[in-house]
């Protein structure tokens, strides 16, 4: 939801840029994914599928000719096994229209190569789990990258948990929901209470744009601090130990009390707490 990494990159190679927002056919296959799940709730292959699948109806709309990608041989294991390039090729529909730059001489001529569009002498040959090779290629051309580390926040055992806890307690979550699970601190305080915290000003905007109505949002009132989105049917002692967890999280977490503003459906209410100590945040995380 944070686009600004790659809108300065775009900016940078003078390149167009269209964002497309994940919807709920999205969800649909994360939840009854074809291929299964990898080591946590990472269905990479189905996500692959489904994302080229798009793609290829954005290349149509666009009247462009092929489709790119920064896939690498055997760089993750679920999606990018040479089988499951294959594989992609297939149940896209884009054979012979997929072009793997970086890893194209060790796979065969797509339609751009043998029609000339893309001289096939240019393309990289590179395979396996390292970024020696990626790195070496921008530095010799110039081009800045972000940290090699990382990656799909659904292959972390956090991510896992919190999913674990969505289908336990809202088997039908929503899109929302779903996407809540990539951001902040999670707490439960009841089986339809949630509450998430962000943890810096990024995810503030982040939780903003995934609010619902029916949420409550609250904030500090008197000092810096995250904002808090509380999902469900809370109780006046829900809604204060939430109130007590963004007092905790805030600039006023050492005051002995601090007032948390409190909005939903357009009514704002304020209230002073004092900040929850840690062992209540252990036992309420998620």
């Amino acid at each position: 939801i944070d686009h600004t990494a790659i809108q300065q990159r775009a900016r940078m190679l003078d390149i167009r840029l269209r964002i497309e927002e994940e919807a709920e056919e999205y969800l649909a296959m994360f939840k009854d994914p074809h291929f299964g799940y990898g080591k946590n709730v990472n269905p990479c292959l189905d996500c692959r599928i489904h994302r080229l699948c798009k793609a290829a109806l954005i290349m149509k709309q666009e009247g462009a000719s092929f489709i790119a990608t920064g896939e690498v041989v055997g760089q993750r294991p679920m999606s990018q096994r040479r089988d499951c390039l294959d594989i992609i090729d297939k149940r896209t529909g884009l054979r012979g229209l997929l072009l793997r730059p970086l890893s194209a001489g060790l796979l065969r001529p797509t339609i751009p190569e043998e029609n000339g569009w893309v001289d096939r002498k240019k393309l990289l040959s590179i395979a396996g789990r390292g970024r020696k090779d990626q790195i070496a290629y921008a530095k010799l051309h110039g081009l800045s990258y972000p940290s090699p580390g990382g990656g799909c926040t659904l292959t972390s055992e956090q991510t896992m948990r919190r999913f674990d806890d969505l289908m336990r307690f809202m088997p039908d979550f929503s899109l929302s929901d779903f996407k809540l699970i990539a951001y902040g601190r999670h707490f439960r305080f009841a089986p339809s209470v949630r509450f998430v915290v962000a943890r810096d000003d990024t995810e503030n905007g982040i939780l903003e744009k995934l609010q619902l109505p029916d949420d409550f949002a609250l904030t500090t009132a008197d000092v810096p601090g995250p904002l808090g989105i509380l999902r469900g049917t809370a109780s006046h002692e829900e809604i204060e130990k939430a109130c007590r967890l963004i007092v905790r999280y805030s600039k006023a977490r050492l005051q002995p009390r601090a007032r948390v503003s409190i909005s939903r459906q357009g009514t704002v209410s304020t209230v002073s707490v004092k900040p929850a100590v840690d062992e209540e945040c252990e036992a309420w995380r998620i």
